[in-house]
Parts: structure tokens; sequence; C-alpha cells
């Protein structure tokens, strides 16, 4: 499929997630499958945007393309102009974010909270569209099915996003008031696929292959988007990829691939977020990936404790040497009730 003239190579997205989708992991799910991502979310306030937080977000140094950055605010002037701000510094895809449930960011009444005021989630939606022209750069929206069950707009505004000039709409299949609570539901998804040209990614509880083409199937959607279920097992889009294609499962990863991947991204990680901040933010990225091995939860308690980059690095090293001794290959990932009750990310 195509975002505006960049021609993807496969339908299967990792969502874009505060706290996760740095460079670092971005880069490791492309090379793991995934056909596209977002960045996390960046602040539209200029006074935030030479931050060291929005400057790391806004990283993409040797990141392959499209680039395509989330930008979240409530006001149409600052969403254009930091539309602008991001394109002069490599941003090829400008989305908007529509779908945080987060409180910090709802009580701004930015992300999903701007899907109760219509009026100005369209204002903000034509006045990105509008700065984004110039430079040839397309506008994607991602949001939710509504504020709560008995004010599910999406098709609606969906609609009117469309025909305001955005080019790609994702949808969440929760509203604001769920948060992460519950199941997703399709029905709206495959009710805004049905109503707009351009294409629909439906996002929310899909942490398997035969879940993805469930929800393809289910939706219509043109693709799909992995979110938590992404988190310590970045593999799963080769996964998805794989068994779309043939209608097979992969065999799981070996335990030396695994730890062969974890070190390179912890090794990428401490590069990006330094010695003091690098060694404490990879904490969960290794929490993820040891969450369903023999031993992990006794590992993770002790590495919590280290407090420098190379003790962590070689004790991760350590743990997974200790591990190949008794297995070759990781077990099966978590099921999505496990997913649902991790409410520390955002999609």
């Amino acid at each position: 499929m195509n975002i505006g003239p960049y021609l993807l190579p496969n339908r299967y997205f990792v969502a874009p997630m505060a706290g996760v989708t740095d460079r670092p992991f971005r880069q490791l799910c492309k090379q793991l499958g995934a056909g596209y991502a977002v960045s996390e979310m960046v602040t539209s306030r200029p006074d935030l945007q030479d931050s060291l937080k929005t400057s790391r977000r806004a990283n993409h140094e040797g990141e392959p393309g499209p680039i395509a950055v989330q930008i979240a605010g409530t006001e149409p002037q600052m969403m254009a102009d930091a539309a602008r701000y991001n394109i002069e510094r490599g941003a090829q895809i400008i989305d908007i974010n529509m779908g945080c449930p987060a409180k910090k960011v709802c009580n701004k009444w930015a992300g999903s909270a701007l899907m109760q005021d219509e009026v100005l989630a369209l204002q903000i939606v034509s006045a990105t569209v509008q700065a984004c022209a110039p430079y040839g750069v397309p506008v994607t929206l991602k949001m939710r099915t509504g504020w709560c069950h008995t004010e599910k707009n999406a098709v609606q505004l969906a609609r009117a996003a469309q025909d305001a000039g955005v080019q790609m709409v994702t949808v969440h299949g929760r509203t604001r008031e769920q948060g992460y609570r519950g199941a997703a539901e399709y029905d709206t998804i495959a009710a805004v696929k049905a109503a707009l040209s351009i294409p629909v990614v439906a996002n929310g509880d899909i942490d398997s292959p035969e879940k993805a083409r469930a929800v393809l199937a289910a939706t219509g959607a043109d693709a799909i988007m992995v979110g938590r279920a992404a988190q310590g097992r970045p593999w799963i889009f080769r996964e998805i990829a794989h068994f779309m294609a043939t209608g097979e499962h992969l065999a799981q990863p070996l335990v030396a691939e695994v730890k062969q991947l974890l070190l390179a991204h912890l090794q990428d990680h401490y590069n990006l977020y330094g010695e003091f901040a690098g060694v404490r933010s990879a904490r969960k990225h290794i929490g993820w990936y040891l969450r369903e091995l023999p031993g992990g939860e006794a590992f993770r308690s002790r590495m919590n404790t280290l407090t420098d980059c190379q003790t962590q690095w070689s004790a991760v090293a350590d743990f997974f040497d200790g591990l190949n001794a008794g297995m070759d290959r990781l077990p099966a990932g978590p099921g999505v009730e496990k997913l649902n009750n991790k409410m520390e990310t955002v999609e």
C-alpha cells in the first residue's frame, strides 16, 4: 500500500507508543519485518521543541524511510508550525495524534480528547494538511472509536478528515473512556473503512498472526498496527508476514538470536540516551523480553539495581548464556489478556 508517494513493503505496522517507539525500537521492528513505523508522540509546543526529551523523540539518524512523526496539540496554528518544524528536520509523513487516552494528555484536551470537539479537531487537521502541502508531505491521522460508548464518532470524523486532505486513518478499536480495558471491537473500524476511499489501518489487541488475519478479514482494513504485543517481541512482524503469506507459523526464535537482537538493541539505546538515562530506560525493554522466560522475573529484580550500561549489558548477556544451556528456542509469546493488563505505555 501507499501513503502519498511512499510505497510500503508490507501492511504490518508498529504503533507509536510514548516511551517505547524511539529510533532504536523502530529500526529493530523494521529490521524484523514491520513495513512502517511512526515516532513517539512529539509535542507541538514551541517552548519544548528544543528540550532533551523532544530532541530524542525526533531523532531519526540512520533510520530507513519513510520517516513518520506523530505530533500532538490543541491549537491549529501551533500544530501547523510543528508540522513544518519536523519536516525541516527530516519528517516525510506527519501523523496527527487523536488517539492517546492518557490523562495527562487528555486533560490538556489533546490526543483522544479532541474527538469531543469535532470543530477544533478538523481545524487542526486542515491547518496541518495546508502546512504540509507545499512540501509534498502526506498527513495521516490516528484516532479512537470515540470518547465513550455513547459517543462513537469515528466514522464522521474520519470522513471529514479525508475531505480535508488526510491520506490515511488509523483507528484503535476502543473509546478513550475504555483506555486499554476490555477487548477492542472492530465493527467501528469496518464502518470507517466502508466510509473512506483512503487507506484505513486497524489497531488494538493484535497479538498473534491469527489475530492479524482475523482483524483484516473482519474490518476489510488495508493494514494492521501492532503496539503492546511488539514490546519485547519485535519479531512478531515477520511472524505475521510469514503466516499471511503461507498459512504456516514460523518457529519461535532461537535464544541465541534473541540474545544478539537484545544486546544490539541495548547498545543502540545507550547511544541515544547516554549512561544515566540509558541504563534506566532500558530496564522496561529488558523486562519485556524476559517476561516469559524461566528466571526472568528474578533476573529483572536484580537487573533493576544495576546503574551503569556496561554492567547491565553484561548481565543480560550472561542471563541468555545461561538460558541457552537449557533451551534452544523461546516459548510462545504472551496472550492478549496479559497485554490488556499493561497500562504503562500509550498507543
